[in-house]
């Protein structure tokens, strides 16, 4: 069992010991840490936090945890209860809070949950914020507020509708010529939020939705990851209903991927390039995705005639790089989609929208729009190394043993080849250096992240 303390939050396992997993002690010492955190960076007096939760078995426990905490340091709640990351994401400027908590451990399995921390614009800490908020709380020095001064809970449970609303109202979203295309859809929510949310909007966009594990229960299943091998009932589904294409989100909805017509996967990393594609189509910018994510989005992004930037891996950095950069659409490749004209965080239900104006504006297949892409293939490995031994000291052996290839160094090592790409990056938390590779057959990605690894091996002695 688990407990993972990082700059952006703090996730685990439900149950077991204090300090080792995500037990009610863990909750309410973190959720006092960010309330004390945000009391010093607003400089107010009052506070109000937007709280929204996925349907995970533990989510109604956590949420009172943390609910009480904040309420107990005189920090007022607005309670959107069953809800999806994009959807408190957008509620928190809307609702003028001076931060927010997700409540999700995302793609992990159903033992796991965690709190996702927010600022005032609805968006990630930086990581200096997330360290200051481990510092107070591995203090404990939490001063609580006396009976008079405790805060208050308003529940809101129209947020997931307004969300919808603001998706219609983009500016390249046309509800009436998604309808005209009579599409129909196989939504596979995992049984957590995304299957209230995305058959919503759906059938808002006059979609034909045959629902699989819509039922916000909590009980996942199957691995909620959106993988090829997790996937197989939707993938029959679409195939058996003769869906124009199947929909798959992760259980708090910032992970979109599709299935084909053909009841073949789409590709996660293609999510971010069919989206970008019918929006640089549209207006003329530039794009950014994370170092790991594919080159297929720079090949679009150029044939666009636009330009395109890779920031270090996480969404934090994405989005940093895309406003450095006003850059208009991003995200990341495990189906992420970062569209600023709606809010700067990864959003299914922006992805499904813009995917289905794509596909109604281009006509043909799922499998044809597929096929007309840059076809590249992902190979995604890992070295185990003996404790004490310099990873950083490698990955710079690395860097310069490539140092006439375009290489980046600001997140582990990238290096870009004429054909294919190597992406080195070391675990925070375990002797582990993570090797990612594209190329254009999986053959080939296979082959060189195991020539990486070779190489890796002899510098480190292995």
């Amino acid at each position: 069992m688990t407990l993972i303390k990082s700059i952006s939050g703090i996730r685990g396992t439900i149950g077991g010991q204090p300090g080792d997993n995500l037990t009610p002690i863990d909750a309410v010492k973190f959720a006092a840490a960010y309330g004390i955190w945000l009391k010093g960076y607003s400089k107010k007096d009052d506070l109000k936090v937007v709280i929204g939760r996925d349907a995970r078995l533990s989510g109604e426990m956590i949420q009172n945890l943390v609910v009480s905490t904040l309420i107990g340091l005189g920090i007022d709640i607005i309670d959107l209860d069953l809800s999806t990351t994009p959807t408190v994401e957008i509620a928190v400027p809307l609702e003028n809070a001076d931060g927010g908590i997700i409540l999700t451990a995302s793609h992990n399995p159903k033992q796991w949950n965690a709190l996702k921390l927010l600022n005032e614009k609805g968006e990630f800490l930086n990581a200096a914020e997330g360290a200051l908020i481990l510092e107070i709380a591995e203090k404990e020095d939490f001063a609580f507020a006396e009976v008079d001064d405790l805060g208050s809970i308003t529940k809101n449970d129209s947020y997931i509708d307004i969300h919808i609303d603001e998706v219609l109202n983009l500016s390249l979203v046309d509800a009436d010529t998604i309808r005209q295309a009579k599409f129909k859809v196989v939504v596979d929510g995992v049984n957590s939020t995304g299957g209230i949310a995305i058959p919503k909007l759906l059938k808002e966009l006059g979609v034909e939705v045959v629902e699989l594990y819509c039922d916000p229960t909590g009980h996942f299943p199957h691995n909620p990851e959106p993988l090829k091998e997790h996937l197989s009932d939707i993938c029959g589904l679409v195939l058996k209903e003769k869906a124009d294409f199947g929909i798959v989100v992760d259980p708090d909805v910032d992970r979109l991927a599709f299935i084909s017509d053909d009841g073949e996967m789409f590709g996660e990393e293609y999510t971010l390039v069919a989206c970008a594609d019918y929006v640089l189509g549209k207006t003329k910018g530039s794009s950014v995705s994370n170092l790991s994510s594919s080159r297929a989005l720079r090949d679009i992004t150029e044939k666009h005639g636009g330009t395109y930037e890779a920031a270090a891996v996480g969404e934090v950095n994405v989005v940093t790089k895309m406003k450095a950069n006003n850059a208009i659409i991003g995200g990341e490749g495990n189906g992420g989609i970062i569209y600023p004209e709606s809010h700067y965080g990864r959003d299914s239900l922006v992805g499904t929208a813009l995917f289905l104006m794509l596909m109604a504006e281009k006509g043909g297949t799922v499998a044809q729009l597929r096929a007309s892409y840059p076809s590249y293939f992902m190979s995604k490995k890992k070295i185990q190394l003996t404790p004490g031994l310099d990873v950083d000291g490698i990955l710079k052996a690395m860097a310069d043993k490539y140092a006439n290839e375009d290489i980046s160094t600001i997140d582990g090592v990238k290096i870009d080849f004429a054909e294919n790409w190597a992406h080195l990056r070391k675990s925070n938390t375990e002797p582990i250096i993570r090797i990612y590779t594209e190329a254009k057959s999986q053959h080939d990605a296979d082959a060189l992240a195991d020539r990486i690894i070779s190489e890796i091996k002899s510098i480190a002695g292995l």
